[in-house]
């Protein structure tokens, strides 16, 4: 059996892959009463009187919804909430997994904004943070926005954790070569979710003062590179545009990259060919993240004159992985108890992961999938950037 074939026979082996367990002990009456009634209505009345008890008392401080609509799901498209929902059941084990983090997958019936913004802010309570996955573009980008103000951490995944995780390998691979970033031209290929949040991150917009822009940066969609005024009516592009192209260049993917030194691409396999990449600056980098098929497969980017190269594979060297990135932010975020993401926590998850590799190479310019301190490092990181940011909930005294 192949891999697809594999992992059909073993969703049906266990039934999914998430469980609930109690973390009281349920062997005796009394047991049964402290967990149960009588003796929960004490918590409650404490929670009543103080809200931000929720946090210690329950599972809040520790969980994260996993929410979609099924609209992007992976390489499959808009196949529907039920659908989605192994997706969601792995993200939720990987969040377990490596963070320690409980998460809960919330798949939703229904596509409209103003209905995924209600349903989210009414189970807002439930939980200390929301994993927003496989939303289609441009609605994850609205609904993320309107969800800023619920008084936890809101993150568009597919945006954010490949950004993140991204500017790492990238900050690395400019470490290797010798090169600040400042005097790079990169290229990305792909306007869509993880383009817009890369663009952003590379442009500095709305960022701190740590970071460094890039020298010069484009960014095309399957018509070209984007140019201010022309940006196909669409708001999102448009923005993208004024940030990256502001003397109004234009052209084809192929003339943007002629002389560039990075490409990003994030949009669909087979895009490039060894004279797209032979056309770049001397020893360029490609970070080729579309999957399961990249923009250029490794050996041909390598073969036409790349120094360093990074996929979304796993059988590749230096994949760039989104479980470098959720994990650790979100443990960050519910330790801190944070209420929002601000672009200082993100890019202190950024220098985390960037240094966890204490010497790159060409060929290792990220940590292995499994290294298990990464989000430990990115946690600390993150929620120290929460505080200095004094974004966090006031911790609330419980006295037992």
């Amino acid at each position: 059996m192949d891999i697809y074939e594999r992992s059909l026979a073993r969703h049906l082996e266990t039934h999914g892959k998430i469980e609930v367990r109690s973390r009281m002990r349920l062997e005796s009456q009394d047991d049964l009463s402290l967990a149960y009634t009588p003796g929960v209505a004490r918590p409650c009345e404490v929670i009543a009187a103080d809200p931000g008890a929720a946090w210690d008392l329950t599972w809040k401080g520790r969980t994260v919804a996993v929410v979609s609509d099924g609209s992007a799901v992976l390489g499959l498209g808009d196949i529907g909430a039920a659908a989605s929902l192994p997706v969601m059941e792995g993200k939720a084990a990987l969040f377990r997994e490596f963070a320690g983090v409980d998460a809960v997958p919330v798949v939703l019936d229904a596509r409209d904004p103003d209905e995924i913004v209600d349903i989210v802010r009414a189970i807002a309570p439930t939980y200390g943070g929301i994993n927003l996955e496989d939303i289609s573009a441009p609605r994850c980008f609205e609904i993320e926005e309107r969800l800023q103000d619920i008084g936890i951490p809101v993150l568009h995944d597919d945006q954010h954790g490949t950004a993140i995780v991204l500017l790492a390998a990238l900050r690395n691979a400019s470490r290797v070569l010798g090169r600040g970033l400042g005097s790079m031209s990169v290229v990305i290929a792909g306007a869509g979710a993880a383009g817009r949040a890369i663009t952003n991150l590379l442009t500095c917009t709305d960022a701190d003062d740590r970071c460094v822009p890039v020298g010069k940066l484009r960014v095309c969609d399957s018509k070209g590179i984007l140019v201010p005024g022309h940006a196909r009516n669409d708001p999102t592009k448009e923005a993208m545009a004024r940030h990256t192209n502001p003397e109004g260049e234009t052209g084809s993917l192929t003339e943007a990259l002629r002389g560039a030194d990075v490409f990003i691409g994030v949009a669909r396999g087979g895009l490039l060919q060894r004279e797209h990449v032979a056309a770049m600056a001397a020893d360029s980098i490609v970070l080729a993240m579309a999957n399961p098929i990249p923009e250029i497969m490794p050996d041909e980017a390598l073969a036409a004159g790349a120094a360093i190269v990074g996929t979304g594979r796993s059988d590749f060297p230096n994949q760039v992985n989104n479980v470098l990135a959720f994990p650790g932010l979100f443990r960050g975020a519910l330790e801190a108890k944070a209420k929002c993401f601000t672009n200082a926590m993100k890019w202190a998850a950024i220098d985390a992961i960037a240094s966890a590799v204490a010497d790159p190479s060409r060929g290792r310019i990220l940590p292995p999938a499994f290294d298990r301190s990464v989000a430990v490092s990115v946690a600390d990181a993150v929620a120290q950037a929460a505080r200095a940011c004094g974004v966090c909930h006031e911790t609330s005294t419980v006295n037992a």
